[in-house]
């Protein structure tokens, strides 16, 4: 765990069901609340755990900006205080992300992984990406500058936050700086390390994270099989909750080959 990430922000967390562990990680921009269309599908022989990551719900942000394997850190001591040794996982988005830096970590404390539409697979841009990205970078410079007078630097800046992503300038305080982290982060070198079974469950509409992220995903984890849900976009699982519910019920009481 990193220097980042040495203050621990106290859980916000629901537990709810007995049974065998599983864990709920949501999407960036969300709460565990938005798998509410799904829990009462999943809860019967389960004990649910549904977290709000630092920095969103009711927990708090973290202390400075952390990247992904400090959330997996994080996670790592929640199961522990709940006395969880091993917990099936379900991770969204970037709450995928986590879910497969911990099974990397800590493969002892994963049994199964079920991943939709997760992140991890950073982008290849082209010339066009790369040049908003300095032109943003300017800008964000000649704000900071004392030098220029204010309204050059109030000028800039705001056509600096018109340049930068929804998520990011819906962010604050620490989580603008996590959230640079992340997106910048990429999971393949860890993929052939999960050793868990995986199911991948992605949307063929998906626009935050393609169906071909998917794809690259199943073809690294050494045990992963995807299902495609068909006009299904990046929040697969809220749009088809009762299908995505029985296929992770089936297998997640499959017994391991």
């Amino acid at each position: 765990m990193s220097e980042a990430a040495t203050e621990v922000p106290a859980a916000h967390v629901e537990v709810t069901g007995e049974g065998k562990p599983l864990l709920l990680l949501h999407g960036w921009g969300a709460s565990a609340e938005l798998f509410a269309p799904v829990v009462n599908a999943l809860q019967p022989g389960r004990r649910l755990i549904l977290p709000d990551l630092p920095g969103f719900g009711a927990t708090p942000e973290p202390p400075a900006a952390w990247a992904a394997d400090d959330y997996a850190e994080w996670t790592a001591r929640l199961l522990e205080r709940l006395g969880v040794e091993r917990a099936d996982v379900i991770g969204h988005s970037n709450g995928g992300r986590i879910a497969l830096v911990l099974a990397a970590a800590h493969p002892d404390r994963i049994g199964k992984l079920v991943l939709t539409g997760s992140a991890g697979i950073r982008p290849r841009h082209g010339l066009r990406y790369h040049a908003r990205v300095r032109s943003y970078k300017v800008l964000r410079a000649v704000g900071q500058s004392h030098a220029l007078p204010a309204i050059l630097r109030n000028a800039a800046r705001a056509r600096a936050e018109q340049r930068g992503s929804d998520d990011y300038r819906a962010a604050t305080g620490t989580m603008r700086g996590t959230l640079v982290r992340l997106v910048n982060e990429d999971v393949r070198p860890l993929l052939p390390r999960v050793a868990a079974p995986v199911l991948l469950i992605w949307g063929d509409r998906d626009d935050e994270t393609p169906l071909h992220d998917g794809k690259i995903m199943e073809r690294l984890i050494p045990d992963a099989g995807l299902v495609v849900f068909e006009g299904a976009g990046h929040f697969a699982y809220l749009e088809q909750p009762a299908r995505f519910s029985h296929i992770v019920d089936v297998f997640l009481r499959q017994a391991a080959s």
